[in-house]
C-alpha cells in the first residue's frame, strides 16, 4: 500500500530532450515524484539530476518490462504518459513490411501496454481530489487525417487514438482520466530554431513550455468537464 506521506508518482514513457523535458520539470515543479523511462537514459541524466527523477531503462514494446515497471513504482501513480512514435515515410509500394510492424509496435502497441498497466495499477487506488490518476498520450495529425508516403505513421497514430477513445469512454466513469494530445506541428527545439530563423519562420512551431503547461492542465482538469482530445497546433499551422 502507498505511503500517505509520499509523493504522486509520474511516469514518462519515451522521455527525452523537448516535450518531455519541459513536462518533466513542470511536474516535478508541482510535486510530483518522476520516473523517466527511455531506451537511452544517458541522454537524461542532467534532467534527473535537476529535478530529481527516476531514470529506468526500458523498450516502450516490453509487454513485461512496462508491467514490471508501473507495477514497482512506489506511492500511487497519478499520472502516465506515452511519448514514443516511430515515424517511418516511403511509398506504399517501398515500405518493408517489418520496418511497418515495428512502427506499429512503437506507436500504438506501446501505447496499450502502459495504458493498461497504467489502468490496472489507478483502479487499485483512492480518488484524490476526484481522480485515481491521468493518462495521457501523445498524438499527432497523422492519427485524424493520413498523409502521402506516411501509411505506416498513419496507422500507429490512428490506433493509438482509438485506443485513447475506448479507454476514455471505459475508465472515465471509474475516476481515471485518459486524453490524447493532437500536436499539430513542428516542436521547437535550438536546431530547428536556429533553421527557421536563418529562414525568416521564428515563431513557426510549437513551444515545448506551452505544450507541458497545458499538459499541466489536463492532469488539473475538475472531472465535470475532462477533455479526452486536445489539438496544440502555432497560429501559422495549415489544417
Amino acid at each position: 500500500m502507498a505511503n500517505k506521506l509520499s509523493k504522486p508518482a509520474a511516469l514518462i514513457i519515451g522521455a527525452g530532450t523537448g516535450l518531455s523535458e519541459s513536462f518533466a520539470r513542470a511536474m516535478s515543479r508541482d510535486g510530483y515524484e518522476l520516473h523517466l523511462a527511455a531506451r537511452n537514459i544517458a541522454k537524461l541524466e542532467a534532467l534527473a539530476s535537476e529535478t530529481g527523477a527516476k531514470l529506468h531503462q526500458l523498450d516502450g514494446t516490453d509487454a513485461l518490462g512496462v508491467a514490471a515497471l508501473v507495477d514497482g513504482l512506489q506511492g500511487d501513480l497519478r499520472v502516465a504518459c506515452y511519448n514514443p512514435s516511430a515515424l517511418q515515410r516511403g511509398g506504399i509500394a517501398d515500405l518493408d513490411p517489418e520496418t511497418v510492424r515495428k512502427s506499429v509496435e512503437i506507436t500504438a502497441f506501446g501505447s496499450f501496454l502502459l495504458g493498461q498497466a497504467a489502468a490496472r495499477r489507478m483502479l487499485a487506488q483512492q480518488m484524490s481530489k476526484g481522480c485515481r490518476g491521468t493518462i495521457l498520450f501523445t498524438g499527432a495529425s497523422a492519427g485524424v487525417k493520413g498523409f502521402a508516403n506516411s501509411a505506416a505513421f498513419a496507422m500507429g497514430k490512428f490506433a493509438q487514438r482509438g485506443l485513447a477513445q475506448s479507454m476514455a469512454r471505459e475508465l472515465h466513469p471509474k475516476g481515471i482520466h485518459v486524453a490524447w494530445i493532437n500536436v499539430d506541428g513542428a516542436i521547437r527545439t535550438a536546431e530547428r530554431e536556429e533553421k527557421a530563423a536563418a529562414e525568416g519562420k521564428t515563431g513557426s512551431m510549437l513551444d515545448p513550455d506551452a505544450i507541458a503547461r497545458e499538459y499541466m492542465h489536463l492532469i488539473n482538469q475538475d472531472r465535470t468537464a475532462w477533455s479526452d482530445e486536445l489539438v496544440l497546433r502555432p497560429w501559422v499551422e495549415t489544417f
